[in-house]
């Protein structure tokens, strides 16, 4: 009788454990989206070969490289906190970069590094948690090709809208000319 108690405490726990794992990712998200700073970051035309991968959009930005100018030893794949400001613009770019958190009150986004520069060592280039905008399965092909087309041409705005909060981001909207990309497709 004892172990069918401690059975079903057990099993009851698991099943709260299970429940409060999605949960807190999603409340996590979900916060970020409703009280972080948000930033633009501008898009970079894709490589056509593999811009697409399931049901979601991959995005490369222009803004994804940092000097170096501390000296300091960084390795690929290393976590990292990306510290933002914006350009005259009003598009993102990275002002520093740290090993560890900056703090409360600072814009950055924790990140990987993606590689260090060959030439000089100087230039790190940066993995930003961001690079797929998921979509409708409808609308993903021609949201694509929208997207690809706006992005490889020099006259047409493409960026990124993402909200930052305590080092986390997330990627809230794409957009081509300042309207999000769904606008873009709907004829």
């Amino acid at each position: 009788m004892n172990n069918n108690k401690i059975i079903w405490i057990a099993f009851v726990l698991l099943v709260l454990l299970q429940l409060w794992a999605p949960a807190s990712m999603i409340f996590k998200r979900e916060s970020v989206l409703k009280n972080g700073k948000v930033f633009k970051f501008r898009t970079a035309p894709v490589d056509p070969n593999d811009p697409f991968r399931g049901k979601y959009i991959v995005l490369r930005f222009d803004d994804n490289s940092y000097v170096n100018k501390e000296n300091i030893s960084w390795e690929n794949g290393e976590n990292v906190f990306v510290k933002l400001t914006t350009d005259t613009a009003g598009f993102a770019k990275i002002a520093s970069i740290h090993k560890k958190y900056p703090g409360a009150g600072n814009d950055c986004i924790k990140a990987k590094v993606d590689y260090v520069g060959y030439d000089s060592l100087k230039n790190i280039f940066i993995d930003w948690p961001f690079v797929r905008f998921y979509m409708e399965e409808s609308k993903a092909n021609a949201a694509e090709q929208a997207y690809i087309k706006a992005s490889s041409d020099s006259n047409q705005l493409t960026f990124a809208m993402v909200k930052v909060k305590n080092g986390d981001a997330v990627l809230e909207n794409v957009f081509i000319n300042n309207k999000p990309i769904v606008t873009s497709i709907k004829k």
